[in-house]
């Protein structure tokens, strides 16, 4: 193709490229050299800010194995002041979302963390179940925001169809976190009496100190919008802040739009996601709150049980690296749902009918990275009908909702336990989780389409 202009000539070039100056002839600047760039620089920050708040929510299940005693607590009491902190979380997730929307997401990211570091601290010394109710429900307040915060702060930064693979990388955080979770929580619940401290404070005064040093590092170090960047050169901002605005006039042109900003929260659509990320919640929180005393009944020690912890997030690891890829594009994520529905409610169900510990410990390391691969592909979702304020306010109900569905799913597990008298029975929890959401997902593709 030639130019009419002198001194400076296009070249034609495959859609995935940008085009560029005559001035630069021999370096094609392609849309994924962007985005990989982009992902280096920022996703490092935000997943390690999720590995450390994954982390901080699975060390009271830890803790729980010898902090109830300490407590003098029965096993319901204890998972209702543990599940506080999911109904703090819900209460300020939206206004949280808002103020990071406003104020920035390094600032606002910095904020969280060094508040819910603090606060995880302060349990180290917790001396009464009443002070035990106030800390969970403060530290679910103070880390509200920083999931839908970062996933929000996501869609700022990557094109719609790049979003489900970023998505998983950021969702390795939640699996890594589990992951290690289990070994460290574990080998430090062994170090009872070290300093006069026992296990379950030493657990609280360790992953405390994590966010704050995270905090710090997001304040200085975590880039804002695109357009004040120099991580990239002129060709490059400009593709990624065409790209970007291109696709948030084609969603503000598609979507009838209230000027109320808080009407999104009554969308039907972002009301379906809310009951989707709810059951995901209810799976998740209910598996990773119960797996460590399932794995005690088989008699293992700490460290074992921590070890054994890990298996079900590897896995899921793995699933997130090599599956979430490949259904990135159309309606593939509305189907991997589907499918990972089914296979988790399963293996959660087969769990609870067999009584060799091998078989279902192995079931339950398969419908672990089941919940993982949900995740990914639900929230590639919002950004096809949200753009701006309104997707900070859209995903902060979401997770807002599904806060609601991890104080349910750690409560009704407990509740399980505490009527049976069984290890087993709490996994028809995420079993019958599994099983709604199929219809729930069933429906959004076969009968409205409207997603």
């Amino acid at each position: 193709m030639n130019a009419s202009h002198a001194g400076s000539a296009c070249v034609e070039t495959p859609r995935n490229q940008i085009k560029i100056e005559e001035s630069m002839p021999n370096i094609p600047i392609t849309e994924s050299i962007v985005v990989n760039k982009v992902a280096w620089r920022i996703l490092p920050l935000v997943t390690a800010c999720y590995l450390g708040a994954y982390i901080d929510r699975q060390n009271i299940a830890f803790a729980k194995l010898q902090m109830m005693t300490d407590l003098h607590v029965s096993e319901t009491v204890f998972a209702s002041a543990a599940s506080l902190f999911f109904i703090g979380y819900m209460i300020f997730e939206i206004p949280s979302n808002i103020l990071l929307h406003k104020f920035g997401a390094s600032k606002w990211i910095a904020r969280i963390g060094i508040s819910w570091g603090i606060i995880t601290i302060l349990l180290a010394f917790t001396s009464s179940t009443l002070m035990f109710y106030i800390l969970r429900f403060f530290l679910g307040a103070a880390e509200a925001g920083l999931y839908p915060g970062i996933i929000y702060y996501l869609s700022l930064w990557f094109p719609s169809q790049h979003r489900v693979r970023m998505m998983g990388y950021f969702t390795l955080a939640s699996s890594v976190g589990n992951m290690l979770s289990g070994p460290i929580c574990g080998w430090l619940l062994s170090q009872n009496g070290w300093a006069s401290l026992s296990g379950w404070q030493i657990i609280f005064l360790a992953t405390g100190i994590f966010p704050i040093i995270l905090a710090i590092l997001v304040f200085f170090f975590l880039p804002e919008h695109p357009e004040k960047q120099k991580f990239l050169n002129p060709e490059e901002k400009n593709w990624l802040i065409d790209t970007l605005e291109a696709e948030r006039e084609k969603v503000v042109h598609n979507t009838p739009q209230n000027t109320n900003t808080l009407s999104v929260i009554f969308d039907i659509r972002v009301i379906k996601l809310s009951i989707c990320f709810m059951l995901i919640s209810i799976a998740s929180y209910g598996l990773s709150y119960w797996l460590p005393s399932l794995v005690k009944e088989f008699g293992v020690g700490y460290t074992a049980n921590g070890f054994l912890n890990a298996i079900p997030y590897l896995l899921a690891t793995l699933a997130l690296i090599f599956l979430v890829p490949a259904v990135r594009k159309g309606d593939r994520p509305l189907y991997a749902m589907l499918a990972a529905s089914v296979i988790g409610m399963a293996c959660f169900l087969s769990s609870v009918f067999l009584h060799n510990n091998v078989y279902r410990f192995a079931l339950l390391s398969l419908g672990g990275p089941c919940i993982y691969v949900l995740l990914p592909c639900l929230w590639v979702l919002p950004s096809r009908f949200l753009k701006d304020a309104k997707a900070a306010v859209g995903i902060a109900t979401i997770t807002s909702v599904g806060g609601f569905g991890a104080f349910l799913g750690q409560n009704l597990v407990a509740w399980v336990r505490h009527w049976s008298g069984s290890a087993d029975l709490p996994m028809l929890i995420p079993a019958g989780a599994c099983f709604l959401l199929f219809f729930m997902i069933f429906n959004m593709i076969y009968l409205e389409k409207n997603i």
